[in-house]
């Protein structure tokens, strides 16, 4: 039987993403050191996430299939549940005294509470019937939940409403309209906006801007004015949509040494805030910062992504994640085919 080859274009913009978020959380602590780590930071949450839940929405199209939301469930929330526990233990042993909060996300897992509320939306916005009113709904809801005091990382709330409509987009959107992206010419004229976006960025970006990328806060915790906040969303929305679909279009479609690792992204999103972590009960920021070698932090990156996506990490941690083990599986496999012969 012919099994069904993977999409490497999509294989690539995962593993690309994947390492800008083991970057991009790399460079945090030191954004405020370097005026050029800082127009990185901005620049690469434009994007990076946006494009990871897009890609996300892309692949959600089984949505009505049955059993598929169980399969979500299972394959998103256990992990939540698990790395949540392991998160608040890490932090109590570090800080102290913790309340434990299974419905108030730690750091990175907020994307896995957006996954399953973002299929569950889908669902229901699939009533509307014309892509149109779908996103004009959607792009609404997230204007609009800005405006509610409280909207934060509750349940991941703020987050599953802003950037809904990137994860619809990714599920309206079809393989023939990225693939429409990688013409030479439109190649070319992505990557002339990527530049012209860091170069702007690195002259204009305001200092207080940031906190709208991570689509955490209501817009009173964000100090705008109220009759602003709207537009300055609708803003946001526009830089990140113009980054995004420039990002997705300089993706190389062919097959590279790291297209077999984009399968394996989700390992490597749970399991680097730990290394990241760890790195900050050592004197190592500080001697980054001191040498002002941030360079380093690049190098760190693609090691820490290379090695979570390796087979040993990915066999280590798969009864953790995906409560399934391939040794175990393979063992089981051999041992039928031993028997039928």
């Amino acid at each position: 039987m012919k099994t069904k080859q993977r999409e490497y274009y999509f294989d690539n913009a995962k593993f690309i993403l994947i390492f800008l978020v083991v970057f991009g959380h790399f460079i945090s602590p030191h954004k405020s050191n370097s005026e050029l780590l800082y127009t990185v930071y901005n620049f690469v949450y434009t994007f990076h996430m946006p494009a990871f839940i897009m890609i996300a929405g892309f692949f959600s199209k089984g949505i009505f299939k049955e059993g598929y939301l169980k399969k979500i469930f299972k394959k998103i929330l256990i992990p939540y549940f698990i790395f949540q526990l392991v998160y608040f233990v890490f932090y109590t042993v570090k800080n102290g005294e913790e309340s434990f909060s299974l419905f108030d996300p730690y750091w990175t897992l907020w994307f896995l509470l957006s996954m399953v509320f973002w299929n569950v939306l889908l669902i229901l916005f699939a009533r509307f019937k014309h892509p149109a009113i779908m996103m004009g709904v959607a792009l609404t809801i997230g204007v609009f939940a800005g405006y509610i005091q409280d909207i934060g990382t509750y349940l991941s709330l703020s987050r599953t409403f802003v950037f809904f409509p990137v994860f619809l987009l990714g599920f309206l959107l079809k393989k023939e309209h990225f693939y429409a992206l990688l013409q030479p010419e439109k190649r070319i004229a992505a990557g002339v906006l990527l530049v012209s976006m860091f170069v702007s960025y690195f002259f204009f970006f305001p200092q207080e801007a940031k906190d709208w990328l991570l689509a955490s806060s209501s817009y009173e915790e964000l100090g705008v004015d109220v009759g602003q906040a709207a537009v300055m969303r609708l803003l946001m929305y526009g830089l990140m949509f113009i980054a995004t679909f420039s990002f997705m279009t300089i993706v190389p479609r062919r097959k590279m040494f790291f297209t077999h690792l984009g399968g394996r992204t989700l390992y490597v999103y749970l399991l680097h805030g730990f290394i990241i972590k760890l790195f900050s009960l050592t004197p190592f920021y500080s001697l980054v910062d001191e040498t002002g070698n941030y360079l380093v932090l690049f190098g760190l990156a693609v090691v820490v992504t290379l090695a979570l996506s390796s087979k040993p990490i990915i066999t280590f941690a798969q009864p953790i994640i995906e409560l399934k083990t391939s040794l175990i599986q393979r063992f089981v496999n051999r041992n039928r085919t031993a028997d039928a012969s």
